[in-house]
């Protein structure tokens, strides 16, 4: 059974107190801040039986109010980059907040992972909630959104759900950074990865898509059996697609009709032992190696170029710009519509 206990984790500037909800689960835990609906850390035995905190992270709230590279947080109301910040809903357009060189990323300014959010411990979930209202960073309706964790048998869910009082966009995700092998522990370049995906989607130099798949077959991006992220010469940038990230920083598109029963990708600390197999019901993922990292974290651990990895559940960036990636899931939804989807990462030891 799943034990909830909540903590204060320190203050903002303000004197608004952030707490840290730690669920425990054996001799596994997790903890989740009420700021940003962030996760802040996941502690698994490895395969000597030593604790083992898989998720980069600070210590302390100062480490949070930069957040560069949005540590574990919540990402709303729109997780990656829509081209010039441009929205048109029914012949509307909305100018998006932009922060991101000359597009919107990760929700604008002032995004989900910067707020506090009302926080409830509803038997063995805990259940995070916020109202984020018409026009905020210039979108739509006003968005009730909720964002449930469970973490048992070893297996931490997320199960978003949203719902607004006009039509708007909505593409909800968590940022992540996973390192199995343990934070601080170098970087994931030797993880091995499979990544159930035969498509990814080019961008332009801003890593903006504006239409189009190509196949990774005989590229560097075929993870379709599973390999190590550092493999040969994948990451010397001679790939335009993944010259253009700085390395992998790219959206992975899964066939239609795959079942979400299935993991669309296993991850495999070699170190650890620690096996992370992911499923989600959204039809794409972000693959970000954590390219830009640049940052100490906690303990002292210092965070460098691919020290951690997201796997982003998501609609495809800028779809509600291009309509052929609407067609893999729309982020429209209709006044009244409930937005409804599903992570969970299963954890396990290889012997």
């Amino acid at each position: 059974m799943t034990k909830i206990a909540k903590s204060e984790f320190g203050k903002l500037s303000d004197g608004r107190t952030v707490s840290a909800f730690t669920m425990r689960d054996g001799e596994n835990r997790l903890t989740v801040l009420d700021y940003g609906g962030i996760l802040q850390g996941l502690v698994l035995p490895d395969r000597e039986g030593k604790p083992t905190d898989v998720l980069l992270g600070y210590d302390d709230v100062a480490g949070y109010l930069g957040n560069g590279g949005y540590l574990g947080a919540l990402i709303g109301r729109f997780g990656n980059r829509i081209d010039k910040g441009r929205l048109r809903v029914d012949g509307r357009e909305y100018r998006l907040y932009i922060n991101d060189r000359s597009n919107h990323l990760h929700g604008g300014r002032e995004g989900f992972n910067a707020k506090i959010w009302k926080a409830e411990i509803d038997g063995e979930r805990l259940v995070l909630s916020l109202l984020s209202p018409d026009g905020e960073e210039n979108y739509p309706g006003n968005l009730k959104v909720t964002v449930a964790y469970t973490f048992a048998g070893g297996v931490l869910g997320i199960e978003y759900t949203a719902v607004s009082d006009q039509k708007t966009a909505v593409n909800l995700t968590n940022h992540a950074y996973f390192n199995l092998n343990g934070e601080g522990k170098g970087d994931i370049l030797g993880h091995e990865l499979h990544l159930d995906a035969p498509y990814v989607v080019p961008t332009d130099e801003e890593l903006i898509p504006h239409g189009g798949f190509r196949a990774v077959k005989g590229t560097p991006f075929d993870f379709t059996s599973a390999k190590k992220i550092g493999a040969g010469d994948a990451l010397r940038g001679e790939d335009d697609d993944l010259r253009k990230g700085g390395g992998y920083d790219h959206c992975f598109v899964f066939e239609k009709g795959r079942s979400a029963d299935a993991p669309y990708a296993v991850l495999y600390g070699p170190e650890s032992g620690i096996e992370m197999k992911c499923y989600t019901d959204m039809p794409a993922v972000q693959f970000y190696a954590g390219n830009g990292l640049n940052q100490t974290g906690k303990s002292g651990h210092r965070y460098g170029r691919c020290c951690g990895m997201c796997l982003e559940t998501e609609a495809i960036p800028n779809n509600v710009n291009v309509p052929e990636y609407a067609a893999f899931g729309s982020s429209f939804v209709d006044a009244g519509e409930t937005y409804r989807h599903f992570a969970r990462y299963a954890f396990s030891v290889r012997r």
